[in-house]
């Protein structure tokens, strides 16, 4: 995959690294829910960079936002998972944090995925100021059909992405990394260390929101 990658904390996901006690840098910052929108070019006030977070419907988006932010209920999920297609967003200080709708969900029609091909394709092509986009994969399971698609459109749109590997702590630590390098070479990037996540015990989410905080400053 030959996207540009947002900043990165530099000890991220060393071989022998354990899960972070550092608290997650944007836990302490003020946020606020700003409203769902179905129209991927509603003018969000003020004009501040935002940050995309993208995933299947069952990948652990809404616990990895809740742990990235240390609230446990301002990303809820969906009770008709594959349907709802808005862009929910959140206000920080300096930055919106984005839930893109999830894809993939096996009850949802031609129709839908469509729609859903439609407004990401035109979020990630009119916003004027996005400053990276989160990509979410489940570490326990190869890119499906419609990660692959996604891959694509991120590619096609040149969008600064990092890739994040979600619930890394249902996995042992030796498979966790064995899994990881086998995900980086699913997607054509057999070199690249991808980030380990676990909203569950914490691993990564300090590193993912350093890595948030330097592609916006």
């Amino acid at each position: 995959m030959t996207e540009s990658p947002l900043s990165l904390s530099p000890n991220r996901n060393a071989p022998n690294a354990k899960p972070s006690k550092r608290p997650p840098p944007l836990a302490g910052l003020p946020i606020t829910f700003i409203g769902s929108f179905p129209d991927p070019d509603h003018p969000l006030d003020p004009p501040l960079s935002e940050i995309a977070f993208v995933g299947r419907s069952n990948v652990g988006k809404s616990s990895l936002l809740n742990a990235l932010v240390g609230r446990k209920r301002l990303a809820r999920v969906s009770g008709t998972p594959g349907k709802t297609q808005t862009l929910n967003v959140y206000q920080l200080p300096t930055f919106y944090l984005v839930d893109l709708p999830g894809y993939g969900w096996a009850r949802t029609s031609a129709r839908e995925r469509a729609e859903y091909r439609r407004l990401l394709e035109r979020y990630l092509t009119a916003r004027e100021r996005i400053g990276g986009v989160v990509w979410l994969l489940d570490i326990r399971h190869p890119p499906s059909e419609d990660d692959r698609a996604i891959q694509d459109l991120l590619i096609e749109t040149g969008r600064r992405c990092l890739t994040v590997l979600t619930k890394g702590d249902k996995l042992s630590r030796a498979r966790r990394l064995e899994a990881a390098a086998q995900r980086a070479r699913d997607l054509g990037n057999p070199g690249e260390k991808l980030l380990i996540t676990s909203s569950e015990s914490g691993e990564g989410i300090a590193d993912l929101g350093e890595s948030i905080l330097a592609a916006v400053a």
